[in-house]
């Protein structure tokens, strides 16, 4: 991926050709719930229930502790995402649940703004943190959960080179239902086949 830098790991941040991701500083508070709430209907009925105070500055204040102590501890890593054309918030993706051990593992989740989907924007961000995840984690699996409805998520990530392992029956409570989700998972040795093919052209 030419283009790509990563920074400090007390902050994390890395840069792609088209996109940058950013560990958030609480600063970005007003731009977050702008474009959140702008798309919300868009957004609700891929997330969990929303809380009534979702878009407050508690709430934000709150999350932002929350990804300070798991990146702190090692156990996960969000990102906002931000377009390098324009510097405007598009939206976020998170690397969480990291399991060491013999598992050296994690989940990835993203969102992104009603205003910004379709233009290719998110394949860009999840191919930047997969691989800050392998080379920069050193982890070897990167999963992820889809709910088989969404297919504008499963053609990202199957674009992104992850492939679909099975059904997970009632997984996640979405929008106040549980609903079933598709497993998806990416492999180091399947990510640095990509990254050879890139190098050589081939497809």
């Amino acid at each position: 991926m030419p283009g790509l830098r990563f920074f400090s790991r007390a902050y994390p941040t890395a840069k792609g050709e088209r996109v940058t991701l950013k560990f958030p500083t609480g600063q970005e508070y007003a731009e977050w719930a702008e474009l959140r709430g702008t798309s919300r209907h868009f957004l609700e009925q891929w997330e969990p229930a929303w809380a009534s105070d979702e878009l407050g500055q508690p709430a934000w204040r709150a999350r932002i502790r929350r990804y300070r102590e798991e990146h702190g501890r090692g156990a996960g890593t969000a990102f906002l995402i931000y377009l390098n054309d324009t510097g405007k918030m598009a939206g976020g993706i998170s690397i969480g649940n990291i399991r060491r051990g013999v598992a050296q593992s994690a989940q990835v989740g993203y969102w992104m703004g009603e205003s910004h989907a379709g233009r290719g924007i998110m394949l860009d961000a999840l191919r930047l943190a997969s691989r800050y995840g392998f080379e920069t984690l050193g982890l070897h699996r990167i999963e992820a959960a889809c709910i088989p409805g969404n297919t504008r998520s499963m053609r990202v990530l199957e674009k992104a080179g992850f492939t679909r392992e099975g059904l997970l029956r009632s997984y996640l409570k979405i929008n106040g239902t549980w609903q079933d989700h598709y497993l998806y998972a990416l492999i180091v040795d399947d990510y640095r086949a990509q990254q050879i093919r890139g190098k050589t052209g081939g497809i």
